[in-house]
């Protein structure tokens, strides 16, 4: 029997996977820590023979070369990946043995990627599962626009054609099994749901379902924004990316983190954003480790300037530096430990700002106040708060000074991107009210909400 485990990165809205049989395995898009992945094939016995890549990542750094190096596994990369460190190129059509009666098929599925290449498992010559990387994803596809945007159109409609290869070529029972899809900014639209085959992509994937023209044409008009970090991921993962060191970082007591802070450094503060909002070290910013912290902090800090790390455990922190390194942020210049009364200098006082409803913004007069709205473009559309102001949270740190004079009622969908605003703006200097509650609310509290 064979066996699929999953590997979630829950931060960065990815999956990686480990699959084999009794003796040896095969590691799929493997992540940057790969202590995880080893702790899998521990625990089933196994060796990895092989890592493999769908394509070069733009959303994340790959562990992949390091997990080859410590396995001494064959790691396979699409040939048509221009990569500047060892491996073994994979075309269309080849095939290895994972294990007895098992094995790997790469299949070319151009589209999120120009060389992107799924891998098809075969017990005893039956696919039982697909790894699509970012190609045929639950619902929907990878998104075709972060390579090059004067090929966007092509590779959108290269994703057509992929989807349609795949279908057609795999029975209807075919496990499907992306790598993105789960909250990554590399997919096109959320996935729907947890777990799909290639039947049920068939009746509900619009790549599978409707023409390629109508396709293109929504996919392209659906795009977000990318997120600004990605512009590092591919180089770095191309270049082949060094071993990460999760030791803990340099002890910041609260004379370095006031230095660190006058030096115009970052200072993020992982605490949920009620703690932070009740009080904080003036100066710093609220990125919750519960929350996005990679996608967020990696799209929104200036790339390359020190971080300082406030955690409230050390467990937290360890946790934070796990997710950071998976973007390229691979060494905290500084942390601290605790909580705010030990990163504060004596006689100090905490910084703070109140939290609020949509019912009472509602309940406020409208003089004084700015309401700014800080979702993206695509979630504002469905419906806005009329007289607002729309700055997405993650070009707010440039945009401070485009937002007007008063207090700032600043909301998200959620809360946590608000928070994260809040503590921007209020390290500027502005007077500002998190706005901690689901968008649903404004209209229940009788806020005019504008659609169409």
């Amino acid at each position: 029997m064979f066996f699929v485990d999953t590997i979630e990165l829950e931060g960065l809205g990815n999956r990686s996977y480990l699959a084999g049989g009794e003796r040896s395995a095969v590691a799929v898009d493997p992540p940057r820590d790969v202590d995880q992945v080893l702790a899998v094939a521990a625990r089933r016995g196994v060796r990895i023979s092989h890592v493999v890549e769908t394509h070069i990542h733009n959303d994340y750094v790959t562990g992949g070369p390091e997990l080859a190096r410590l396995t001494g596994a064959v790691y396979l990369v699409p040939a048509g990946a221009h990569v500047s460190f060892a491996r073994t190129p994979v075309a269309d059509g080849d095939t290895v043995d994972v294990d007895t009666r098992l094995t790997l098929a790469a299949v070319a599925t151009p589209g999120h990627t120009p060389h992107h290449t799924a891998y098809v498992l075969a017990e005893a010559g039956r696919p039982v599962a697909a790894f699509t990387g970012g190609s045929l994803l639950i619902g929907t596809v990878g998104r075709p626009d972060l390579v090059e945007p004067r090929l966007t159109e092509q590779l959108a409609r290269a994703q057509h054609a992929s989807a349609h290869r795949l279908a057609d070529a795999l029975p209807d029972d075919t496990a499907v099994l992306p790598t993105h899809g789960f909250g990554s900014f590399c997919s096109s639209a959320q996935a729907d749901g947890d777990s799909t085959t290639i039947g049920k992509e068939k009746a509900g994937n619009t790549a599978l379902t409707v023409d390629v023209d109508t396709f293109v044409a929504d996919l392209v008009a659906g795009l977000e924004d990318v997120p600004a970090y990605y512009a590092h991921m591919g180089p770095a993962n191309a270049a082949g990316a060094a071993p990460v060191d999760l030791t803990p970082p340099a002890f910041a007591d609260p004379a370095e983190i006031a230095a660190r802070l006058a030096a115009g450094e970052w200072v993020v503060d992982l605490r949920n954003r009620v703690a932070f909002a009740r009080g904080h070290v003036a100066g710093s910013f609220n990125f919750e480790a519960d929350g996005k912290l990679a996608t967020y902090l990696a799209w929104m800090i200036p790339w390359g300037k020190p971080v300082t790390l406030l955690a409230e455990s050390a467990g937290q922190l360890a946790s934070a530096q796990r997710e950071l390194v998976r973007v390229g942020i691979d060494r905290p210049a500084a942390a601290a430990t605790g909580g705010l009364a030990s990163w504060l200098r004596d006689g100090e006082n905490a910084a703070s700002f109140p939290r609020a409803t949509f019912a009472e913004l509602a309940a406020q007069e409208s003089d004084g106040i700015v309401v700014l709205d800080v979702r993206r473009a695509s979630e504002r559309a469905d419906g806005w708060i009329e007289g607002s102001v729309h700055i997405p949270v993650h070009q707010l740190h440039g945009r401070v000074g485009e937002v007007p004079d008063g207090t700032v009622w600043v909301h998200c969908a959620g809360g946590m991107r608000a928070g994260i605003a809040a503590s921007l703006l209020d390290a500027s200097g502005r007077r500002v009210v998190a706005v901690d509650d689901g968008f649903a609310a404004a209209t229940e509290a009788g806020l005019s909400v504008v659609t169409g």
